[in-house]
């Protein structure tokens, strides 16, 4: 006997699969990485990331005009500072008229509607490479956050919309909105990398920014990649601390987390689809061994299907021109 449903009917054509499509992308669910360098007129590539750019302040506008016009609303900017700004306490982080700043500064003149979200952590700024400020080999968690609190404040003072602090103190979100909310930001939003892991799949960002950790590794603040319920109760608190949105990071190897999220908060989720992911599949698809469109639609959905209503991805202006 013949079935009576059949679920291959939906899918006879083209037509047909997209009128009972699951899950979409829009340009709108993209946030575009920017790394910005001292300088003029240099755009650098980067080895590891290939089809990626650090750029000097002055190119700034231009780039962001051109993301807007494709759509892209939102970037999230990172700074490559000279090694002679470094110290322990990041104290060029505090800089008004620091690279930062500047930049952020540039960009919200440049487009105004942009949404301009920063990254608040101490490691480009640290002679040691770490996240946090170092005693006696160990990171220190409390005056870390002091300084971070007043990192995120000048971001807000110079005009960011979003401070996305992506160090793993404890602490340091209730740090930051209390910071924010005396100084009377009070619609700054706060995007937390709530459940950002000790992973092997950064190195490519970390030699884009020359940030990699002077000695020994990150584990001691970012988390166990083998915990999978800790990154809820990390969320959690975040939520109750002030933050508006959370992030997952990486993206792919962590599907499960970003679903875990899902089922259990109702605050916006962001997932950052990290350099290590991005290069291995432009590396895969240079030897042809993967169709790179193909494969990169098929990641970005697959966010979109765990959960994720934002995405931090290098691959953003590619997607976007596909869609």
């Amino acid at each position: 006997m013949y079935p009576i449903q059949r679920n291959r009917r939906l899918r006879n054509s083209a037509t047909l699969r997209a009128l009972i499509q699951e899950h979409h992308l829009a340009p709108s669910d993209f946030i575009v990485p920017l790394f910005v360098i001292e300088g003029s007129q240099k755009k650098e590539a980067i080895a590891a990331m290939p089809g990626y750019y650090r750029r000097s302040t002055d190119l700034l506008a231009k780039k962001v005009k051109s993301l807007w016009n494709m759509g892209l609303k939102s970037v999230l900017l990172f700074v490559k500072v000279p090694d002679d700004l470094k110290d322990n306490k990041g104290t060029e982080a505090l800089n008004p008229e620091g690279l930062m700043q500047r930049s952020i500064q540039i960009i919200k003149n440049a487009v105004p509607e942009m949404v301009v979200m920063t990254d608040v952590a101490l490691d480009p700024y640290s002679s040691f490479g770490h996240d946090g400020v170092v005693e006696y080999g160990k990171i220190v968690n409390d005056p870390t956050v002091e300084i971070l609190s007043e990192m995120a404040l000048s971001h807000a003072q110079a005009g960011a919309d979003v401070v996305a602090p992506s160090d793993m103190m404890d602490g340091r979100i209730l740090g930051i909105r209390k910071c924010l909310e005396e100084q009377q930001f009070h619609d700054t939003v706060i995007m937390s990398y709530s459940a950002k892991y000790a992973s092997s799949f950064y190195g490519p960002f970390r030699d884009a920014l020359d940030s990699a950790p002077g000695f020994g590794d990150k584990k001691t603040y970012q988390m166990d990649f083998t915990n999978r319920r800790e990154a809820i109760t990390e969320a959690q608190r975040d939520i109750e601390e002030g933050a508006d949105i959370v992030m997952v990071k990486p993206g792919i190897a962590y599907l499960d987390i970003l679903r875990d999220l899902r089922e259990s908060i109702t605050t916006p989720i962001a997932v950052y689809q990290v350099s290590g992911e991005y290069s291995m599949l432009k590396a895969a698809a240079e030897k042809g061994w993967l169709g790179h469109d193909a494969v990169m639609m098929e990641q970005l959905l697959s966010f979109k299907r765990a959960g994720a209503n934002l995405i931090a991805s290098y691959f953003a202006e590619e997607a976007v021109k596909l869609l």
